[in-house]
């Protein structure tokens, strides 16, 4: 044989020996995140938010692994198995009540209790937030419905074709009522939207509830089973610190399949153990970085303080925040040991989280009842003693400024006591107090750029010239 060709055949064998290293590195790797991420998001869009394989696929972000990433829907299961180029096969089952949870690679489901049947029907044609009658003819007269229409229309337009708003629903609510409410062609008010980050807000109300029920008190430590130990550096973290963002524990919020977050959602059984298993790196409140584990350490955390059986927890969550809001038709999905997955996964319709605004609004009142203790929103939106713009409160973003220089923070020409739940691709729930307004925005604005708060809640306050 001649050499050129015993070189070729030697060169062509080492390629393929690194090409099928190299795959078998990504499949044990990041291959079960990324089966994980797809199997979780397509079984969610499919079976919560109710769209078709396709259009829950065109949602998917693009990688460079996702030419190889193949799924399988299973309509009478409600599964959705995905794989990696035939590798890292991942499942996810949807459970009615609970929405889509992924099978783990080592452990079994936990087993839900059965769901509480609520019946709407008598409060549907109540006007909203009551029931979900809403009349956009008879707005409050000192809004000018023009300007309104035109900041609600502009959150619709596409300037931009290669970095698309996508904009899906725009909620107005003045005056505890609904003033303007659009969205874009196959999405209605009973779709089911991915709240995201936002879901850490809700957290918030669920650890207020509790505080109102004198269960705890923030100050408390956290009932962190793996930081039993007093000796170790963990122990003495408190509720606060957690709802503040600044415990000092290592966490990276970077959403690229090889750092911890990705791997705490989609290859996880247990996600508030991952986030408490993560080390100390700093002295509680001496810094402030954001951290999807601390939510779900709260999540979890939330069971002991309600009894202990997932039972009680199921029941607690429903029946002492959605049912009374009226917010029946959330799922809020959970891990698979049974707690809510509480930094990512509540949907819920656009009305639904507009409700969820409008409870913090009215300082926690609903219906003259106190679902949140009396002082817990000032409590929620004060500002993080470390966070250097005065823009993180206890699970709540804000626009409050650095104490020593007010004028620096995010948002310099919308109001300063504007607050508001944030979530991945331009989810909002914004609060403003000043002028009686909640906003809610959902859509899928892949790129930070693409789609401008400032500018909708700037041309939304235009509106109220009176102000």
């Amino acid at each position: 044989m001649k050499v050129w060709i015993k070189r070729s055949v030697y060169i062509l064998g080492i390629s393929l020996v690194l090409i099928v290293a190299a795959f078998l590195y990504v499949s044990a790797t990041i291959g079960p995140v990324a089966t994980g991420y797809t199997a979780k998001m397509i079984g969610s869009g499919i079976f919560v938010a109710g769209q078709t394989p396709e259009e829950a696929w065109t949602d998917f972000p693009d990688n460079p692994i996702k030419g190889l990433l193949k799924f399988k829907v299973d309509y009478d299961k409600k599964t959705v198995i995905a794989s990696l180029a035939g590798a890292a096969k991942r499942k996810a089952v949807f459970r009615d009540g609970y929405g889509i949870t992924l099978v783990p690679r080592k452990g079994e489901l936990a087993k839900l209790p059965e769901v509480p049947e609520w019946n709407n029907s008598a409060s549907a044609e109540l006007p909203w937030p009551a029931g979900d009658h809403v009349d956009l003819d008879n707005i409050y007269d000192k809004i000018d419905p023009d300007l309104l229409h035109l900041a609600v229309n502009n959150a619709f337009t596409e300037t931009s074709p290669e970095n698309p708003k996508r904009t899906r629903a725009v909620i107005i609510v003045h005056n505890a009522q609904i003033i303007a409410e659009r969205y874009a062609p196959g999405y209605n008010q009973d779709t089911k939207f991915l709240g995201w980050s936002m879901s850490k807000s809700v957290i918030n109300a669920l650890i207020g509830i509790l505080v109102r029920q004198g269960k705890l008190s923030v100050s408390d430590i956290a009932p962190v089973p793996e930081w039993n130990d007093p000796k170790d550096p963990r122990h003495n973290i408190t509720i606060d610190q957690l709802l503040r963002m600044s415990s000092g524990l290592h966490f990276v919020e970077e959403y690229e399949l090889k750092y911890g977050v990705t791997k705490m959602l989609y290859d996880t059984r247990d996600k508030a153990a991952f986030a408490a298993s993560e080390s100390l790196v700093a002295e509680p409140d001496s810094v402030w970085y954001y951290s999807s584990g601390t939510a779900n350490i709260l999540s979890r955390a939330i069971r002991h303080y309600v009894g202990g059986s997932l039972e009680d927890y199921h029941r607690f969550y429903r029946e002492e925040l959605f049912k009374p809001l009226n917010m029946t038709g959330v799922l809020f999905e959970p891990d698979a040991t049974g707690i809510l997955i509480g930094s990512s996964f509540m949907f819920a319709s656009a009305r639904d989280w507009a409700r969820f605004g409008l409870l913090y609004l009215q300082d926690g009142v609903w219906n003259g009842s106190r679902i949140l203790p009396d002082g817990w929103v000032d409590y929620s939106v004060t500002p993080t003693p470390k966070a250097p713009q005065g823009e993180y409160g206890a699970h709540f973003w804000l626009n409050a400024g650095n104490p020593h220089h007010s004028e620096n923070r995010e948002y310099p020409d919308l109001p300063d006591d504007l607050f508001y739940a944030n979530g991945h691709d331009g989810q909002r729930v914004v609060i403003i107090p000043s002028y009686d307004l909640v906003l809610v925005r959902l859509g899928l604005s892949r790129n930070r750029d693409a789609w401008d708060m400032d500018e909708l809640v700037a041309d939304v306050l235009k509106a109220f010239p009176d102000k």
